[in-house]
């Protein structure tokens, strides 16, 4: 399992999507401005990503006049300062590879942070394209079988049938990876199928993953998780392969 796949598992596990619902509220908000700047459209039926991110701002119960005033901040209503979507990059301990994606209205406050935080973790932030050629963006349809009769490797033949370029399995869950491209279609030929799919969203994957020691590994799961509490970060992704055992260790 990827490092991303582990480490979002691992939160799962934690309980913790976010530390506080109103930092949860304010990413989901931002997601939701960028996905409308991005679209050029505040209409979701128009704007693939948008919906994306208004659906899984209602699945945490945002309210919908925050969802509203976010799409609208989107296309430049309102006086707010304009959101920009920047990857920060670096290396954790143990030489792990670090995709920052963060949205912000001061480049300069969130650089900063981004670079203080992996400094003091022992890392090295890095330039662009430092570490971008070793992800590949994709897109990432979660599913969940648990209390359904549905056969996993039935539902891996489905969602490759369906466009799906891989298929991770953890448990009763499944990580469907396709082309960022191919996202809206596939997940839709999965929901035709009636395949419970409970998340779907852009990802930066990896190639390849390295698996430090467990000291290490612990660090850069401490680092991550920094990152992910700084106000500007949205999510973060790495190259990093840990054990069961030491994910569980972790939570």
């Amino acid at each position: 399992m990827s490092g991303h796949s582990k480490w979002h598992t691992i939160r799962r596990a934690k309980g913790v999507t976010d530390q506080r619902r109103g930092q949860l509220f304010t990413k989901l908000a931002r997601d939701i401005t960028i996905a409308a700047r991005e679209g050029g459209s505040a209409d979701p039926d128009l704007n693939f990503r948008l919906r994306l991110a208004i659906d899984k701002a209602r699945a945490n119960n945002m309210p919908n006049e925050n969802i509203q005033r976010a799409a609208e901040r989107g296309v430049g209503k309102g006086n707010e300062a304009a959101l920009e979507e920047i990857y920060y990059e670096g290396y954790a301990p143990g030489g792990v590879a670090l995709m920052i994606e963060t949205a912000t209205d001061n480049r300069n406050r969130t650089s900063s942070d981004v670079r203080s935080t992996i400094n003091k973790a022992g890392g090295n932030p890095g330039e662009p394209g430092s570490v971008a050629w070793m992800f590949e963006m994709k897109g990432l349809i979660t599913v969940s079988l648990a209390g359904t009769k549905l056969d996993p490797d039935d539902v891996q033949l489905q969602a490759i049938d369906a466009g799906a370029d891989d298929v991770e399995v953890s448990d009763d869950t499944l990580e469907i990876y396709c082309e960022w491209t191919s996202l809206h279609l596939v997940r839709q030929a999965l929901l035709d199928q009636g395949i419970p799919v409970t998340g779907a969203e852009k990802t930066m994957r990896p190639k390849t993953l390295v698996q430090p020691e467990e000291k290490e590994a612990l660090s850069v799961l401490r680092l991550i998780e920094k990152l992910e509490d700084l106000d500007d970060v949205q999510k973060v992704y790495s190259n990093l392969d840990i054990t069961d055992e030491l994910a569980a260790t972790f939570e």
